[in-house]
């Protein structure tokens, strides 16, 4: 990993920001431009694997296609020391992750307005022919001014762009909790599957948490393909029958069932008293319960730490036992 300080081509590392599946993220300063900007350096492990090359060019090539302002721009591409590397603009603004974690749940018009903007700029996306695949708060930004901000086209799928292995991939390919049901069973996905995964944070920003949820990433994956989406109206108070019929159009297992494209979404997002709210009595349900130990994650530690004292207890008993 490269340090503070360090010069990497003509950049100067100044910031660590993240670690992905296959790449380090820096905040550099450009000593040619004078201007900061971010740097994607491919892991060591990765380095000699063409899929990575492919993978960066494949970015490069969606960022200069697109220009929107909920899209990321590429500013170029190199190689130094044999490594490729990746050069796009800094944006100050905050992850939707971390947003969640603090904001959500959040109002129904403050989750719609956020949706919307995404979907306008995933709109911009589709009409290119590229498609994300990868959607999840994690890749996406949000500026001081509301203004959402869709990050790493590596995974893109492009027009014309051929199937990747990436040999050292991981959970790089999207958390289970946003893969829409025709990715888990290994298809290539195309406009309606990320109007899924945006269904998806959708439910979150309103709730607090995905409509799916399991033990590990094959009970998730499991509850994608099987279960029902849960009904908002019925589980989150606030929530219109309008409201929650878009979300459950969004999530429909079959990408036929769902909304052909971002577009019809935005459309009944802004006329609500519109939306036939007939999804909702025949592909709904109510949301799975987590463990009884996420519920009441105290639990856990009580637990063991009880089990721990019996231990105690039983090893002290056992000694004395033998000093006798």
């Amino acid at each position: 990993m490269l340090q503070i300080g360090d010069q990497f081509d003509h950049f100067q590392i100044r910031q660590h920001i993240a670690q992905g599946g296959m790449s380090d993220i820096y905040r550099a300063y450009d000593l040619l431009s004078g201007k900061e900007i971010v740097l994607k350096v491919p892991d060591k492990m990765t380095i000699g694997d063409p899929a990575q090359y492919e993978r960066f060019q494949r970015e490069l090539e969606v960022m200069h296609t697109l220009s929107h302002p909920a899209i990321q721009r590429g500013l170029g591409s190199g190689r130094f020391n044999n490594t490729p590397y990746l050069v796009t603009e800094l944006i100050d603004g905050e992850s939707m992750r971390d947003y969640m974690r603090r904001a959500a749940p959040v109002s129904p018009e403050t989750a719609a307005a956020l949706i919307r903007k995404i979907a306008e700029g995933l709109a911009h996306c589709h009409d290119h022919g590229i498609v994300h695949r990868d959607l999840k708060p994690e890749n996406i930004l949000i500026t001081s001014d509301g203004q959402p901000v869709i990050l790493d086209f590596g995974l893109a799928l492009t027009k014309h762009a051929h199937r990747v292995t990436y040999a050292n991939l991981s959970g790089a390919a999207g958390t289970p909790d946003y893969m829409a049901p025709e990715q888990i069973e290994g298809q290539r996905g195309d406009k309606r599957t990320d109007l899924y995964a945006l269904g998806t944070m959708f439910y979150e920003l309103l709730t607090g948490r995905t409509p799916f949820s399991g033990d590990n990433t094959l009970a998730i994956m499991a509850q994608h393909l099987k279960g029902l989406v849960p009904r908002l109206d019925r589980e989150q108070p606030g929530i219109s029958s309008k409201l929650a019929a878009v979300v459950a159009r969004s999530l429909q297992r079959d990408p036929d069932d769902r909304y052909p494209d971002m577009q019809t979404l935005v459309h009944d997002l802004d006329h609500l008293d519109e939306v036939d709210e007939s999804i909702l009595e025949h592909a709904t349900g109510p949301a799975s319960a987590a463990p009884f130990w996420r519920r009441f994650p105290f639990v856990l530690p009580i637990g063991f730490a009880v089990l721990l004292l019996l231990a105690m207890i039983l090893l002290a008993f056992g000694l004395q036992t033998l000093h006798k």
